[in-house]
């Protein structure tokens, strides 16, 4: 994306509203809202536009230029609405690129499989989402790609574990469900000193899954990152109606990612980009400031709760990588911005007397309460809770939980727009019925 087709000293927020100054995607310009594109294929004007329509495809050149006009032919190939949305993902992340799938697993699968073939090597921190886990251990070695698990937070152990078949480097931060940090700029220095030892056919690079941070916390691109992968069913959507997910970052991947989203098939609905980049992406910076400051007051509750064992979020002064949120949480202002999410785990005095007491309040939580909401899924307007241990992370083997350091009764809440002192009601009525 060129800088003179983006708006000068304007806020992000602004510019996630109004987009690019120019579009080649569609002439909207009389439209206050981009009108939604509803066809799956599209009329041509002749055989020879056709032919160049195909020729065209996954050769980009400059598709980013104000006068180039796509020429449409397959909602599978590219239209309109998903074309506009992945201009504005760009702006928002500060990549280069962006390209859309049909969800946040089809956007980790297509950028990993594009950058890693047979006989490469992904090295992966040892916590992960679940499914992610489960397309590394289950699905990857059927494609001859080696997955190595590590700890990242340990640079002299990654920096061991790094052979010359290495790849990819990727890895969520914050971690999910744990919230823990890892250094991303830390870590690209050590890929940029790899990468010095290498040729260009050989590149080491880094992916990072930034969906808890959201754009609008966290800048991964800024600090080294080649891609980010964001899952736009979360906080980029925001309202829970629509699956989608992004890669976002280097262009020269572009056409590669473009024809696996093609043969793959996990393209984005018209519907559901229409929903993202109306709805979703101009209302995230107003939703997630909304949703820290509230996030704030709902750990600061949970750490001063008797029956409370620990919490982790980025803006306790008490979380241990607090340091490290400080300078790597920020907004596209510098401020601090610690996120909407929180981790936290009930006394008790075994493991599994924890998880009984996790399993309790969440129950409680689910027949009680009003502002908050058993449901896996995050970023979402209502606040929801969930356990990973037997939920969303499930796929992992319970003791490599423990091993990595999930908490078996760990609950990961999410936290909405609602009031906040409502929230905390709730919270207090469901820990009083321990």
């Amino acid at each position: 994306m060129k800088t003179k087709d983006l708006p000068q000293n304007y806020h992000l927020d602004s510019m996630l509203i109004h987009g690019k100054v120019n579009s080649g995607n569609w002439d909207y310009s009389h439209h206050l809202v981009p009108p939604i594109s509803s066809s799956a294929t599209f009329k041509l004007d002749s055989v020879e536009r056709g032919a160049q329509g195909f020729t065209e495809f996954a050769h980009s050149g400059e598709p980013g230029a104000p006068d180039h006009k796509p020429i449409y032919i397959y909602e599978r190939l590219g239209e309109p609405n998903k074309n506009i949305l992945e201009e504005n993902l760009a702006i928002a992340e500060s990549g280069e690129m962006a390209l859309t799938f049909a969800s946040g697993m089809a956007a980790i699968s297509g950028i990993l499989c594009t950058l890693a073939v047979s006989g490469d090597e992904i090295i992966h921190h040892h916590t992960l989402y679940g499914c992610t886990y489960s397309l590394l251990k289950n699905w990857m070695p059927r494609f001859g790609i080696k997955t190595t698990a590590g700890n990242l937070f340990d640079l002299d152990g990654l920096k061991k574990l790094i052979t010359p078949g290495t790849r990819v480097i990727y890895f969520e931060t914050p971690v999910n469900p744990t919230l823990e940090l890892i250094d991303i700029q830390a870590v690209s220095d050590l890929i940029r000193e790899e990468n010095s030892k290498r040729g260009d056919s050989r590149k080491l690079y880094m992916v990072i899954d930034n969906t808890f941070a959201t754009p609008v916390c966290q800048n991964p691109l800024k600090l080294g990152a080649d891609f980010v992968v964001h899952s736009l069913t979360k906080n980029i959507g925001g309202f829970g109606t629509d699956m989608g997910g992004a890669v976002i970052g280097k262009r020269f991947i572009y056409d590669l990612l473009l024809l696996y989203r093609k043969d793959f098939g996990g393209v984005l609905s018209f519907h559901s980009a229409w929903t993202h980049l109306v709805y979703g992406l101009p209302t995230l910076n107003m939703r997630v400031r909304q949703q820290e400051r509230t996030a704030i007051q709902v750990a600061e509750f949970l750490a001063s709760h008797p029956l409370v064992e620990s919490v982790n979020y980025p803006g306790l002064p008490s979380f241990k990588d607090h340091d490290l949120a400080k300078r790597q949480m920020k907004d596209p202002e510098g401020h601090f911005a610690p996120g909407t999410m929180i981790y936290f785990v009930l006394k008790g005095k075994s493991p599994e007397a924890r998880k009984e007491e996790g399993r309790r309040m969440m129950n409680n939580l689910a027949s009680d309460a009003y502002t908050v909401t058993l449901a896996v899924s995050l970023g979402n307007v209502k606040t929801l809770v969930e356990h990973p241990g037997s939920m969303t992370h499930s796929a992992i083997p319970a003791e490599d939980q423990v091993l990595h350091g999930m908490e078996p009764g760990g609950i990961r809440l999410s936290i909405g727009l609602e009031n906040p002192a409502d929230i905390i009601r709730d919270l207090r009525q469901a820990l009083e019925k321990q």
